[in-house]
């Protein structure tokens, strides 16, 4: 059985490539889809359909086509990986882990110990918490190959 996991949260660290690499390491069933991460490709999504003069009315048209591809892809995944970084708040990741728990699909957090008050109840629907992503890479070997 393949396994598609799809990657939310914080775009300013590489966290997704590590996981990436150490599930091609072991050669998991494994295969990864995610938002757009190029912020600034993200940020005018929605400009296809014209670029408003207000801000807020392009965010919300950008958030809408973005939802798009975010929606189908957290319906399609077999499990989301949900990161929290300390630079920004990732409020859409926190949305992703929301919408994971309202469709029943299981997600695995990703973040420092130094937010985890803040997480609690986002942690506490999650099926784990890991800190770093070679514990992700582990909980994906053990679910995609223990029998």
């Amino acid at each position: 059985m393949s396994w598609t996991v799809y990657l939310s949260g914080e775009i300013h660290t590489d966290w997704r490539e590590q996981l990436q690499a150490g599930v091609a390491a072991l050669g998991l069933p494994v295969e990864f889809t995610a938002p757009v991460t190029d912020h600034g490709a993200s940020d005018a999504a929605g400009d296809i359909l014209g670029v408003p003069e207000v801000p807020f009315w392009r965010d919300h048209q950008s958030s809408k086509v973005n939802g798009i591809r975010t929606k189908t892809m957290l319906e399609q995944c077999d499990l989301a990986v949900i990161r929290f970084g300390d630079k920004y708040k990732q409020w859409n990741a926190a949305f992703d882990a929301g919408y994971c728990a309202a469709l029943g699909r299981p997600y695995i957090t990703l973040h420092g110990e130094d937010i985890v008050h803040p997480l609690k109840e986002v942690d506490a629907a999650a099926m784990a918490w890991a800190q770093t992503p070679e514990q992700v890479v582990e909980v994906l070997q053990y679910v995609t190959t223990v029998r």
